[in-house]
């Protein structure tokens, strides 16, 4: 079963790539003869020409995350692994590759600019607000959970905080040696590649070696925010490309050992022990009722369609992009390949067992180590380079999430509210939401089971954005835009509706996540609203029309 699973999402993603890229790339017209904004606007710092190689590791690593591992996984032990899997097949080839596609060309037409300004122009200066005011609240809930992720991950194991360490090292000698030295990015990679793998194996080997990394979680905390600050503003080439391009190896040796343990697996005999299909409604600890539909579609984003991507796509890749035609292998190749690692986290599960009632990052690693045991690796060491690689994508989406809420809120102001203000901002948010507390819990703790509605209703408005741009600049059908954009409206309002609806009859009401809840199912509809209008006119909604 296992290989039947892997070969065929295999298929199904080359031929998408293949047929509906094509489709993609015909409508959007993408064109080698424009100019990119990493020509047009460089700067050196955040705007730089990329080799496609190194960018799709960027923007690779930043979209996956740990969010193809563990929304796949939950949803997989909460549903059976056929909806999980079939909804990672078609999400990320329909729903996923337009959304991220759509998003990284209409940026690099507006001079790298995010989603917002895409929004302003074609939609209107309201919905630019909204829009902005909306993803900057939910990149600042990113970085606050995610530090606390990252700070907990580290503080736990020295051996994870010792390889994160030496990754982060090994990333800037990377950038120093290709982009300043001059040494070919293949002999870099070939030479610290090995390097950051091997402190894994060092460390597992030579405990010794990770106690002068074992510090409490509050002072993680501190290195970590130190982190973020300068990796915020660093320019790209030394940190942000290298780091996120090492990092990705992580998640192709994933795919490898994924590919060799869904395929020899089936081959040795090795069970599944999770169903298929399970009951489409179930009950959770806390008494509130799990409905196949929407709760499939917003815990599984990454690896489907996520807002984030969006983000990403329009805030750091634009900026990097070489010419145009790479924006077909960055933004649907990487989706797809993230649709790959989602269906590897899947056969985790399948074999898993009792590493269930764990928790998805237990899984995970201890399928992974599964996985690895069936190449001769010992399972214990393949279980903790598979906690290693969650570790190091949490990393890289707190960073990259920084730079992002960076980005936004300098848009947001116009550019009038400069780059270190706008990162101390950020993270100064972020703090505070990490610090506050309502009794005795955290208030991020308090809002965070809204994230994965706001996350997927920004995809569901990134798509608006797109798709009135496509409508009105490009004068192209916008269906395969829209279509995306209707069902997970649709789903994630539904979603909130659930969430408001289960603390209005709750005994004990959560009414911070009402607030939220109903706050964001407010802005969606003035942002539908706003987009309705804007279709109803002929004109660009602010200023001259930007190129097509």
């Amino acid at each position: 079963m296992l290989a039947v699973l892997f070969i065929g999402a295999v298929v199904f993603f080359l031929a998408s790539y293949r047929y509906y890229g094509r489709f993609l790339a015909r409508t959007l017209g993408i064109d080698d003869r424009r100019k990119t904004p990493s020509e047009t606007q460089y700067d050196g710092v955040d705007y730089v020409p990329t080799h496609p190689a190194i960018l799709l590791g960027h923007h690779f690593s930043s979209i996956a995350g740990a969010g193809p591992i563990i929304g796949p996984i939950t949803a997989a032990a909460w549903f059976g692994w056929a909806p999980a899997y079939l909804w990672c097949l078609v999400g990320s080839a329909f729903m996923g590759g337009p959304h991220d596609t759509g998003s990284l060309v209409a940026s690099i037409r507006h001079q790298g600019h995010s989603i917002g300004t895409v929004v302003r122009k074609w939609i209107g200066e309201r919905g630019q607000i909204l829009f902005q005011t909306f993803s900057i609240l939910t990149l600042i809930l990113i970085v606050a959970v995610f530090l606390q992720l990252a700070a907990d991950t580290m503080a736990k194991s020295s051996l994870v905080a010792f390889s994160a360490t030496v990754f982060m090292v090994a990333a800037l000698v990377f950038g120093l040696a290709v982009y300043r030295l001059g040494l070919s990015f293949v002999v870099s990679t070939v030479v610290l590649v090995p390097v950051v793998f091997g402190s894994c194996y060092l460390g597992y080997a030579y405990p010794a070696i990770t106690e002068p990394f074992t510090f409490s979680l509050d002072t993680w905390k501190l290195i970590l925010i130190g982190y973020i600050l300068a990796a915020s503003l660093l320019p790209v080439w030394l940190l942000l490309q290298p780091r996120d391009y090492l990092s990705s190896f992580f998640l192709y040796f994933a795919v490898g050992i994924g590919t060799v343990g869904m395929l020899a697996g089936s081959f040795m005999g090795v069970e599944t022990t999770l169903p298929a299909f399970m009951d489409p409604v179930s009950e959770a600890p806390d008494g509130s009722k799990r409905y196949l539909w929407p709760m499939l579609f917003v815990v599984v984003a990454c690896g489907a369609i996520s807002g984030f991507h969006s983000m990403v796509g329009s805030g750091t890749s634009s900026k990097q992009l070489r010419r145009e035609s790479d924006a077909l292998v960055i933004g649907y190749g990487s989706m797809l390949l993230e649709g790959m690692v989602a269906v590897i986290a899947i056969g985790t599960v399948m074999i898993a067992g009792d590493v269930l009632s764990r928790g998805p990052i237990a899984t995970f690693s201890e399928g992974f180590g599964r996985f690895a045991g069936l190449m001769g690796m010992s399972p214990v060491l393949g279980a903790a380079m598979g906690a290693l690689a969650i570790n190091v994508f949490i990393l890289t989406t707190l960073d990259t999430a920084t730079r992002l809420t960076r980005y936004q809120i300098q848009e947001f102001s116009g550019h009038r509210i400069s780059k270190y203000s706008a990162t101390l901002i950020a993270v100064g948010a972020a703090m505070l939401l990490l610090m506050s507390k309502s009794g005795d819990t955290p208030v991020w703790e308090i809002i965070w089971p809204v994230f994965g509605a706001a996350n997927q209703l920004v995809a569901a408005l990134a798509l608006l954005g797109v798709g009135v741009w496509a409508k009105k600049a490009l004068k192209v059908d916008n269906t395969f835009l829209m279509v995306p954009m209707g069902f997970m409206l649709v789903t994630t309002v539904t979603a909130l509706g659930f969430l408001i609806r289960q603390e209005l009859v709750s005994d004990t009401p959560n009414w911070a996540l009402f607030g939220v809840s109903l706050t964001l199912v407010i802005l969606a509809v003035l942002m539908v609203y706003e987009s309705l209008r804007a279709l109803g006119t002929g004109a660009a909604a602010a200023g001259e029309a930007p190129p097509r």
